[in-house]
């Protein structure tokens, strides 16, 4: 007689990491994808702009003021982007901008997140009283403009690149802290902090290890479209020279700087317009792409 062979019951697939999954999502929104890819150029750029830059972003050519493009007539292989009004290299410009303008965002997205966390959990979980005074004191700063308050602050603090992100992070608190405070009340009634306040949790574990875990997704999408808002604003504040100060080779003062040559030497305002715009349209997009990932009600199906 012949032996029976077992029957091999078929292994079911492991499931995705939740990386992989992530990256999924992340990966069907093209925009995001390039704004990505973008992002990590100028990143790069911005990383290695000692070693990038033909020149240093102050020398100043007085031989070669407003020399045009390499490409535009009267360009030099000297000076790949031109030179501004005073001869100083426009690519080495850019490339210690960038460093500073994703410097700004990034520690001004720091200084408002933070404190926007522990207010916002704090006005959900004690939701009369200090609750009542921090969303009270946060809707006094949204009444006013946002532009017009940071530059308010700096009135008062002063012209200084650590003045303007102290100014940005103010303006920027409000948002985070309404937002922690709506996406941790949902979490309040849920089964899980429930079962972890019969356990015996206390008022910071169910804040900081239950709850807060559960509210990162909204804050890192607001936290990724806030940095490019940081960027704008710092922009608009070194226009209107209260941001960084000359000879400090920031976006903002760089423009503001060349509005006197928009007709004389078009590139001198426009290489850093596009900076701002570019860097800021890609950071918007990866905003998109995160909130579509994120959000198990947005994530698209393969």
């Amino acid at each position: 007689m012949s032996a029976v062979l077992p029957i091999e019951e078929p292994v079911a697939p492991a499931p995705p990491s939740p990386l992989a999954e992530f990256w999924r999502s992340f990966s069907h929104n093209k925009g995001a994808v390039a704004g990505l890819l973008f992002i990590a150029f100028v990143t790069l750029c911005a990383l290695l702009a000692d070693v990038l830059a033909p020149h240093s972003p102050i020398e100043q050519f007085r031989d070669a003021l407003l020399v045009p493009p390499v490409w535009a007539d009267g360009g030099s292989t000297r000076f790949l982007l031109g030179t501004d009004d005073i001869g100083r290299d426009m690519l080495s410009r850019l490339l210690h901008g960038a460093r500073l303008s994703l410097m700004i965002g990034l520690v001004s997205v720091v200084l408002s997140m933070l404190p926007g966390i522990v207010l916002g959990l704090i006005a959900a979980f004690w939701p009369r009283g200090i609750g009542t005074l921090i969303l009270r004191a946060m809707d006094v700063l949204l009444a006013l403009p946002s532009l017009l308050l940071a530059i308010a602050v700096v009135a008062v603090l002063g012209p200084g690149l650590l003045n303007t992100m102290l100014a940005i992070a103010i303006v920027s608190i409000p948002g985070y802290v309404r937002l922690v405070r709506a996406s941790a009340q949902a979490e309040l009634g849920r089964d899980y902090v429930i079962a972890s306040r019969l356990a015996g949790a206390g008022k910071l574990r169910l804040m900081f290890d239950t709850v807060l875990p559960n509210c990162m997704a909204p804050v890192i999408v607001t936290a990724t479209l806030g940095f490019s808002d940081a960027i704008l604003t710092a922009a608009a504040l070194g226009f209107l020279g209260l941001g960084a100060q000359p000879p400090t080779p920031e976006w903002g003062t760089m423009l503001a700087s060349a509005r006197d040559y928009i007709e004389r030497a078009s590139w001198v305002v426009t290489l850093p317009g596009l900076a701002i715009l570019s860097t800021v349209l890609s950071i918007n997009l990866m905003g998109d792409g995160l909130r579509d990932a994120l959000d198990p009600k947005l994530k698209k199906l393969s």
